[in-house]
Formats: C-alpha cells, sequence, structure tokens
C-alpha cells in the first residue's frame, strides 16, 4: 500500500492540532483559591466560566462577593477583579500557569499600592456520595 506524502502530512496535522486542543483543559467550575501577600493570607471561592480564551466569573471571600474577568492562553491563565479593603479601593491581578491537573499556581500583584504575592487555585471536584447503609 502507498500512501501519498500530501495525505499524511494532512493526517499528521490534523492529530498534532486536536492533541494541543485536549492539552489545554478549560477552567470552566469552581475553585478554592489561597493567596498570600505581605505575610496576610487569605481564601476565597471562585467560579470560573471560560468562553474559548476569555475568562469570567465570581470569587466569594472575607470581603463579599465580585465579578472577576481575564483571560487564557494555551497553559497561562490571568484575572483581575475589585474589591474594598479597609475602606480602600484595591485591584488584584492574578498571573499564573495551568497544570495538566487544572490546579493554578503563580503570582498576585495588588493595585495601586504594588503589594506582591502569591497563590494557588485548586479545582473542586465534587465528593462522590456516601453508599448507601446495608438494609438490615
Amino acid at each position: 500500500m502507498r500512501i501519498h506524502k500530501p495525505l499524511l502530512a494532512l493526517a499528521l496535522f490534523a492529530l498534532t492540532a486536536a492533541a494541543a486542543h485536549a492539552a489545554t483543559p478549560s477552567l470552566t467550575g469552581n475553585y478554592k483559591v489561597h493567596i498570600s501577600v505581605a505575610g496576610t493570607e487569605a481564601d476565597s471561592d471562585c467560579t470560573f466560566t471560560q468562553t474559548d480564551k476569555e475568562l469570567t466569573g465570581t470569587c466569594k471571600g472575607d470581603n463579599g462577593t465580585t465579578t472577576l474577568k481575564g483571560s487564557v492562553d494555551g497553559a497561562k491563565a490571568t484575572w483581575k477583579y475589585d474589591i474594598d479593603y479597609n475602606g480602600m479601593a484595591l485591584t488584584l491581578v492574578y498571573t499564573g500557569t495551568i497544570a495538566d491537573s487544572g490546579k493554578i499556581e503563580g503570582d498576585i500583584d495588588v493595585q495601586p499600592v504594588g503589594a506582591a504575592g502569591s497563590f494557588t487555585a485548586v479545582p473542586v471536584t465534587d465528593a462522590p456520595a456516601p453508599a448507601a447503609a446495608p438494609a438490615k
């Protein structure tokens, strides 16, 4: 059997493109986010919705619930949202790398004060339902 080179090249291109697309998981879902900035630790529950490269959602923490906007480019995710912290308007800007597991780790920049830190966002998976007790 003889395989034509153009047909083989097209098939290899299609497989490579499909593999590259499959390697970037969607961030749509719920995440537990932990931040550490200038000695202050905080946790929030975030819900992300990814549509193509656009990232939207909400985060709920000690300062209430806020709306986020950002983007996803390959294994890089960025998002930001505004909060009121002790009467001061702040913008938190997250820039992270997405692991194969969906975990996101990276840096956080607090504007306009210029404080910096790190964050980890871990996907929340639904726990399996407990097994029913055996009948007696």
